[in-house]
């Protein structure tokens, strides 16, 4: 397999399970489960720096003038890396939110 199929993989595979877990972050804080949802954003924020730096390794590659020929697994990889900081934020916001009803219902 080439390396620019191996690059795209290993994001897809990293920010696949980061993504989960940011998924399961939101779960989490749905059920008012808060210190193990930040614990799932951090599990998830770990695997998806090795997708980040994967994916920063082309960007690295081209600025030395090194072509990265773009396909369409390069495409799904960089959208699967988009996706998982979209479902992280999304996550956080889950968590303040819940807090801000689990304060009002304690009231």
């Amino acid at each position: 397999m080439e390396n620019l199929e191996m690059i795209s993989f290993q994001i897809i595979s990293c920010v696949g399970t980061a993504k989960s877990s940011y998924i399961e972050a939101a779960r989490k804080a749905q059920a008012y489960e808060f210190d193990k949802a930040e614990e799932l954003i951090k599990e998830g924020d770990a695997i998806y720096i090795k997708g980040h730096e994967a994916h920063a390794s082309l960007i690295q590659q081209e600025a030395r003038g090194e072509s990265v020929a773009v396909n369409m697994l390069l495409m799904h990889a960089e959208d699967q890396l988009m996706a998982a900081e979209n479902f992280k934020a999304f996550a956080e916001q889950q968590i303040v939110i819940f807090k801000k009803f689990q304060d009002i219902e304690n009231r």
